[in-house]
């Protein structure tokens, strides 16, 4: 008597730096078993440029076994050479499943090829949504080739998975919710909570606004430095903190000084992830002003430290996580004024933060790496179960 074998699941991701994928990882291949899979993760570079400007990759995250293809920075990688190297990899490893960073590459489209050829079922992540970045009809007609050839994917939330369906993918084949903050080690949802409990009631004093991330022209950080000596014109104690490094770094500086802003805004640099739990558990709201931003993790961070957001429209994650007048407020992107209101509105919103950190605590608890991994796991079991 033969015993069957257990179908292996090959992902592939592009780099190491990435916590929240560190987390996801680290709970898939814990559950794994109980699926009935075995999974093997692939990072293909250890870092890229914009995410080594905030600091190295932390292996902590990783509680999981997982191959390394290049150590160094996913853009310093000749094309040809990533081309090669993964093709070599799935021609080295034979699997059931094998799952594909993504899709807007040349080396992600040899392994869609070489998967075809080889007779392997093969699934994508997908992160985009509708209000990403410019269409072109050459594009959108390679997208819907790429989706469409592929057994399963996977991406973020209710945006996500429209854009996907969008190409003409089956709802079967879509798999969503597979997107999670990783917090610090040292979270603990109960400490939090008696964070809140301890602090009074705020009926005066400074209001404190926080931005987390690449300090990047799409993040929207001109309009939030608009927007915020708009709001320091009714509120003359705010203070706005930019935690975080990247290319726009002396410009901004510069704006905050065009602006008289200096005694009121602070850039902090690129901060650890207990040095931003800590800030978002003092801070009034974090406020998230990107022209284009497939999730907003920052958002997942923030709720779970009790912390309101004010959030543009185009972010991924908001259908999800924001409810407006309960865990903070929505704009439209590039709308200074309405940015501004915003602002104002969850300055007030934040008087009663232990009810505010309340509704923002439970609701973030249904998003967790947990729940993220075995999304994927059913998704994985589906595409290897369907003929």
């Amino acid at each position: 008597m033969t015993t069957r074998r257990t179908p292996r699941v090959r992902i592939y991701h592009n780099n190491l730096w990435a916590r929240y994928k560190g987390a996801i990882f680290s709970e898939l291949y814990a559950d794994a078993p109980s699926f009935g899979v075995s999974v093997e993760v692939v990072h293909v570079a250890e870092t890229s440029i914009e995410r080594a400007l905030l600091g190295g990759a932390d292996r902590s995250y990783h509680r999981y076994p997982f191959e390394l293809l290049f150590a160094k920075s996913y853009d310093d990688i000749p094309r040809y050479k990533l081309v090669l190297e993964l093709a070599a990899d799935l021609f080295r490893h034979r699997s059931e499943l094998v799952v594909i960073p993504g899709y807007h590459s040349v080396e992600y489209w040899v392994m869609l090829a070489l998967c075809i050829l080889l007779g392997r079922k093969r699934a994508v992540f997908c992160d985009s949504t509708a209000y990403d970045r410019k269409k072109y009809r050459w594009r959108e007609k390679a997208k819907a080739f790429f989706f469409r050839r592929c057994d399963g994917v996977f991406c973020y939330g209710v945006r996500s998975k429209e854009y996907v369906s969008s190409y003409g993918v089956g709802e079967r084949r879509i798999f969503s919710n597979c997107q999670a903050a990783a917090l610090p080690p040292g979270y603990d949802v109960r400490a939090v909570r008696r964070h809140h409990e301890s602090r009074p009631r705020r009926t005066s004093g400074p209001v404190r606004f926080l931005y987390v991330g690449r300090l990047a022209e799409e993040k929207g950080l001109y309009d939030l430095l608009d927007a915020f000596r708009l709001v320091h014109e009714r509120l003359p104690d705010s203070r706005l903190e930019l935690a975080g490094s990247g290319v726009l770094l002396g410009e901004l500086k510069q704006r905050v000084r065009t602006l008289g802003l200096e005694s009121s805004v602070e850039l902090l640099g690129a901060k650890s992830p207990e040095d931003i739990g800590r800030l978002l558990l003092t801070s009034d709201a974090m406020v998230l002003a990107s022209h284009t931003e497939p999730w907003g993790l920052v958002v997942n961070e923030a709720l779970s430290y009790g912390c309101p957001v004010v959030v543009s429209n185009v972010c991924g994650c908001v259908p999800e996580l924001v409810v407006d007048g309960v865990t903070g407020y929505v704009f439209p992107a590039g709308d200074v004024a309405a940015l501004c209101a915003a602002m104002l509105s969850v300055a007030h919103l934040s008087e009663d933060r232990l009810s505010v950190a309340d509704q923002c605590l439970h609701l973030i608890g249904q998003y967790t790496p947990k729940r993220a991994a075995d999304e994927i796991l059913a998704g994985c079991v589906r595409v290897l179960e369907t003929p």
